[in-house]
């Protein structure tokens, strides 16, 4: 029997303050070695920008991907999805140009979904540098969460922007374009589907590098987002340069009734940018048929709108433009060309309709600008709100 309470009296002791401190320091001990090994795992693994989390699942997944975070109601501020420090961040993705035209025509947020500031898109087209960058940056100075900027230039252009420039970060990915084939109708739809992804940009301005702003950034904002209509001039034009380039093989998918031409640089409001980037059954249609000298950039955007969408429309373009020489191309301006008589007859010169009324004022961009007149329009164009 002694043998027997021997065994057991280790088992049987009272469960005394000192146990109590031991046991409570052996959770705690385990409890912080689990937090500490739970972190370490989670940031091995890098998070993707929330821009392109609408799309990016679309690489490894079937399913629907999940569309970025809707901004909250009320002003523009750092608390919404696309915040004024995240202005610059990087757009470049690894998305294929499917999967980001699937990701934003089907999965991004629409007009009635952004809250805050509405932006303006403005894209650039260019084959390397933006030569008349330092101008553009006077123009959005101090403007900061009402635009964005997207350049498409050749992939293999890798000059360094400065970090403290409004371009910083804004080139998205891109594919060769040359002049009169679809990989310019191509590169215009990158550009659409990269700003759509952004659920705040609502009016989408197409720019070229030789494109400069004709009024401060407060006029074309209020000018863009106040407009029921979008820009895009369009026309049928009986000649061998218009109706002349129409394949017959287009029909009956498209018929010579339908045909438009019209200026590649448009502006559409964000329901139009949606058509574009969602068309693949007419794309597909341009992309076999219209080849030189039947130019995709002057006929398929037309004719699709012309189509379409004639009725959100107002059939004019807003980049000012001189084709008094004749020729496939516009006349190019240099230094000497550079006065306030010129600019004011670009900007005021002409009549047109906006919102019902009939105004002056129908530019609001203006083309082509070699390199050299940045010094004389740095000095005529101050952008003063």
């Amino acid at each position: 029997m002694g043998a027997i309470d021997k065994h057991v009296q280790p088992f049987s002791r009272p469960f005394t303050m000192r146990d109590l401190v031991s046991h409570a320091l052996t959770f705690l001990i385990g409890l912080s070695l689990g937090i500490l090994i739970s972190l370490q795992l989670k940031s091995s693994f890098p998070r993707p920008l929330v821009v392109f989390q609408a799309a990016s699942n679309l690489v490894s997944s079937t399913s629907p991907p999940v569309p970025p975070p809707s901004p909250r109601n009320g002003t523009f501020n750092s608390s919404t999805s696309i915040s004024l420090k995240e202005e610059y961040q990087s757009v470049m993705h690894n998305m294929s140009d499917q999967d980001l035209l699937l990701g934003a025509s089907s999965r991004v947020p629409r007009l009635q979904e952004s809250s805050g500031h509405p932006k303006i898109a403005f894209m650039f087209l260019t084959g390397g540098p933006l030569p008349l960058a330092p101008l553009w940056e006077k123009f959005f100075e101090g403007h900061q969460g009402f635009y964005t900027i997207y350049v498409h230039s050749h992939p293999h252009y890798n000059q360094t922007v400065p970090q403290t420039s409004v371009f910083c970060g804004r080139r998205i990915p891109s594919q060769p374009v040359y002049w009169g084939t679809a990989t310019m109708i191509d590169a215009e739809r990158r550009l659409l589907a990269s700003a759509l992804l952004d659920p705040s940009n609502q009016r989408f301005v197409l720019l070229s590098d030789s494109c400069i702003p004709l009024f401060n950034f407060t006029t074309i904002y209020d000018y863009l987002i106040t407009s029921n209509l979008s820009f895009l001039s369009l026309y049928d034009d009986p000649r061998k340069v218009g109706r002349g380039r129409y394949n017959p093989q287009m029909s009956p998918m498209i018929n010579i009734t339908n045909w438009r031409k019209g200026s590649q640089w448009f502006e559409m409001h964000r329901e139009m940018a949606l058509h574009v980037v969602s068309d693949q059954t007419y794309y597909s249609v341009f992309k076999q048929y219209c080849q030189p000298p039947c130019y995709n950039d002057e006929h398929y955007i037309p004719t699709l709108v012309n189509m379409f969408y004639v009725e959100l429309n107002s059939n004019r373009s807003i980049t000012w433009v001189d084709w008094s020489r004749g020729g496939p191309h516009p006349r190019k301006h240099g230094p000497a060309d550079i006065n306030h008589e010129l600019l004011n007859q670009m900007r005021y010169g002409s009549e047109c309709i906006y919102n019902g009324n009939t105004t002056s004022m129908c530019f609001l961009f203006a083309r082509k600008f070699s390199p050299s007149t940045l010094k004389p329009l740095l000095s005529l164009l101050h952008f003063h709100s």
